[in-house]
């Protein structure tokens, strides 16, 4: 079983949803997330993912340290800053950095800051579907 680990700063918004439609879309692979920083999931984050049917209500945000002894295939960061603050895998068989807009930082009314994370779920998706696709030779 490949073992994936999903870094965001807050581990509250990106990584939650990426953990949530890796886990949906690759039941056969273990799917962690974490935070340089944790924090509550975010309830849009939420919201999001029950869009299509994902509950990540009951998800909560793991610090990243929590994971170090674990050999990971995957490694990924998605924002900027965990990137650059990421703790050493050192087991980690790939790291791979994609970054991808923070919708915590969307304004306007709740349906405008929705649509935001709906798009960035939508990123998440398309990413990481094709990235996993293609690494079991599937595109």
């Amino acid at each position: 079983m490949k073992k994936v680990l999903i870094l965001c700063t807050g581990n509250s918004c990106r990584s939650q949803m990426a953990e949530g439609l890796i886990s949906n879309a690759f039941p056969e692979m273990q799917v962690y997330s974490a935070g340089t920083k944790p924090e509550t999931v975010n309830p849009f984050a939420i919201k999001a993912m029950a869009e299509i049917g994902l509950n990540i209500s009951n998800n909560i945000s793991n610090h990243a340290d929590e994971y170090a002894h674990i050999d990971f295939d995957y490694v990924f960061t998605v924002c900027d800053n965990a990137k650059e603050i990421c703790p050493i895998y050192p087991k980690a068989k790939q790291l791979i950095h994609h970054s991808f807009t923070d919708p915590a930082d969307a304004t306007g009314t709740e349906q405008e800051q929705l649509k935001v994370y709906v798009g960035v779920r939508n990123e998440l998706a398309t990413y990481f579907t094709s990235f996993f696709n293609n690494e079991n030779g599937l595109e």
